[in-house]
């Protein structure tokens, strides 16, 4: 069972975020500069190298992600306060109609895939995969590989 979830798990993830960024594309957006703009609208004022961590990606490669959308026009850099090497990263009002054609985006394709499915079980799907979130978050350290 566990396999078979772990797979499921996995090819849902793949075909949700394939059939978004065939959608985002429509609109110019890349997979990385929609998930960079997200995770800073959730993290406003984050410097870069906590964003980097939280993306799970290279310093620098965040970096180039950032300069990007900063000549886009999307994202500003802006000195932090309490580290005068460090940047913290701003969305600008540019960002925001952006997102929001992205949220639509998200919606509809949420909606298509639970088509069919009830709204009882659209709750126990999402109580079910918050549990095992949870849980694996909690994991008791030393039961996991470490890295390095």
């Amino acid at each position: 069972m566990s396999d078979t979830l772990g797979f499921l798990i996995s090819d849902v993830s793949r075909l949700m975020r394939r059939r978004f960024d065939e959608r985002a594309r429509m609109i110019g957006v890349t997979r990385a500069q929609w998930r960079t703009l997200f995770t800073v609208s959730r993290n406003e004022g984050a410097n870069q190298g906590g964003l980097a961590d939280i993306l799970e990606v290279e310093p620098i490669t965040l970096c180039r992600m950032i300069d990007r959308l900063e000549e886009s026009g999307l994202v500003e850099r802006r000195r932090d306060p309490a580290d005068r090497r460090a940047w913290q990263i701003f969305l600008t009002p540019k960002a925001l109609p952006l997102l929001g054609q992205l949220r639509t985006i998200g919606e509809d394709m949420f909606a298509h895939a639970l088509e069919g499915v009830t709204p009882e079980a659209r709750d126990q799907l999402v109580a079910a995969l918050t549990l095992i979130q949870n849980n694996l978050n909690d994991a008791p350290r030393g039961k996991e590989a470490s890295h390095g």
